[in-house]
């Protein structure tokens, strides 16, 4: 049975790459992720590459779990292992944001690296874990998943200070507005 969040993450992917061919009349670009190898690369041209979202080979996040010696929230995996894809620039009420994607094999361990980073830092300054989703415009702020209650919560860096956007990631995804914008 597919995930929820997988199948929300999909539908969100297919309206964004909809709203990019509709504005852009292309695949979504990225001048940040040229000359990165990716599943994802439909073909490159002008120091920008142009790419399309495919499926996840199957990997798993248990790494982060393991370092830290957690069980991590059950939706997190199904968001960073259904596909590869660029990040995909999106709104949620005012908030614009950087929805991370995992872009190859590579990347996914890098993201694994930076999330045991960020839990780590949770961890000194005696936060509850959460694990980020989204870069937000305010390089203080960003869209995570708390990993007690799965919600998605607006979050302070290093601070407790957090807003809950959505109860589940499912929800999140469903209420988020794609924008056909590069990102990077």
């Amino acid at each position: 049975m597919e995930h929820q969040v997988s199948a929300a993450l999909r539908e969100f992917t297919q309206r964004y790459v909809a709203q990019w061919q509709q504005q852009h009349g292309d695949w979504p670009s990225s001048h940040a992720l040229y000359g990165i190898p990716s599943p994802c690369v439909v073909y490159s041209r002008d120091d920008c590459v142009f790419w399309r979202p495919e499926p996840g080979r199957g990997e798993d996040l248990e790494g982060i779990g393991r370092a830290l010696d957690i069980r991590l929230h059950p939706a997190l995996a199904p968001f960073f292992t259904t596909q590869y894809a660029g990040d995909m620039r999106a709104r949620w009420n005012e908030i614009e944001m950087d929805l991370v994607q995992v872009w190859s094999v590579e990347d996914l361990h890098r993201l694994q690296e930076n999330q045991i980073g960020h839990l780590v830092t949770q961890r000194r300054l005696k936060l509850s874990p959460t694990l980020f989703l989204a870069s937000t415009a305010d390089e203080l702020s960003m869209v995570t998943l708390c990993n007690l209650s799965g919600s998605v919560l607006l979050e302070q860096f290093g601070s407790p200070q957090r807003r809950v956007l959505a109860q589940t990631l499912t929800e999140f995804l469903a209420e988020l507005q794609p924008l056909a914008q590069e990102v990077g």
